[in-house]
């Protein structure tokens, strides 16, 4: 009887070898595929959270700016309103924070104590941003009073307000130009000497009298 003999492959003894080292390796695989599994969903979600997050700050904060700019818009509508009634009652006040004259000079200056002002027919002309010391009204500047005639008053199509008159007295005799900003109580307005090109102007908020606080000084009649 023949017998087959089995033949040895050294190529056997290398995969029964390295068998246990292969088995080690497929579950190191298969654990590290159950850690991304498990980890790339929370990284994912908490990616997500951060951006769902930021996305609502952002949104709030349009919220809020918008709401102010809202705000903003109604008080400067109101203070329009009182401005121009103000000047259609003949009783306003320009409060100015600035100051500039003929020569191009620009005076940043106090709104309490620099003003053009009229009320029941009289106005008021005052500086004060010198020395105090040695001005003739005691603020550091000039007082002029006199009596308004001539006002007119006129409006555009955009709403600005056009408001012009003249003012008499011992020591002053001018016209003044007033504009009223559409939509807001911001103003400028430029006194004119009769009797001289130094025009000065003053900027800023015109408000009704009753509800200025501006202080007088000495006054040049």
């Amino acid at each position: 009887m023949c017998h087959a003999r089995a033949t040895f492959c050294p190529c056997m003894l290398f995969f029964m070898s390295d068998k246990p080292k292969t088995e080690t390796f497929m579950k190191k695989i298969f654990y590290l595929s159950i850690f991304v599994c498990m980890v790339f969903p929370a990284i994912s979600n908490a990616q997500s959270g951060r951006t769902e997050r930021e996305q609502a700050w952002r949104m709030e904060r349009l919220r809020q700016r918008d709401e102010a700019r809202a705000t903003e818009q109604h008080q400067d509508s109101v203070a329009y309103q009182a401005a121009l009634t103000a000047l259609e009652e003949g009783s306003w006040v320009l409060e100015a924070n600035n100051i500039n004259f003929f020569n191009g000079i620009t005076r940043f200056v106090s709104s309490s104590t620099n003003y053009i002002s009229c009320d029941d027919g009289e106005g008021t002309i005052q500086t004060a941003y010198a020395n105090f010391a040695y001005s003739p009204n005691g603020l550091g500047g000039v007082t002029v009073q006199g009596y308004v005639s001539g006002v007119h008053i006129s409006r555009d199509k955009d709403g600005n307000v056009y408001y012009n008159f003249s003012i008499q007295g011992s020591a002053v005799s001018a016209t003044v130009n007033l504009t009223l900003t559409a939509g807001t109580n911001q103003a400028s307005a430029t006194v004119n000497p009769n009797f001289s090109g130094r025009s000065t102007t003053f900027d800023v908020y015109l408000v009704p009298s009753s509800q200025s606080t501006v202080f007088q000084g000495m006054p040049q009649w």
